[in-house]
């Protein structure tokens, strides 16, 4: 009554999914991914080796850390065939 009726039905939400993880879900596009990142990870370490200016060289140090941070989420997700 007055608009109280709908709150016994309470709908169920569908659990957010980031299409990273979509993507992560076959084996092969999850090797295709982390070799990828792989690569971007040793070029920039190469870069890094040959000693840029200051702001490029926070900028590849960034860069650096965020692609090895996703290397490591990419290890604790599990790739389903």
């Amino acid at each position: 009554m007055f608009g109280l009726e709908n709150q016994k039905k309470k709908k169920k939400y569908e659990q957010f999914v980031f299409e990273l993880e979509k993507e992560l879900k076959t084996t092969k596009k999850h090797q295709e991914i982390k070799k990828d990142i792989e690569g971007k990870v040793q070029k920039l370490k190469e870069l890094l080796r040959e000693g840029e200016d200051k702001g490029d060289y926070d900028t590849l140090g960034s860069l650096l850390y965020g692609y090895t941070s996703l290397l490591k989420v990419m290890s604790r997700f599990s790739a389903k065939s």
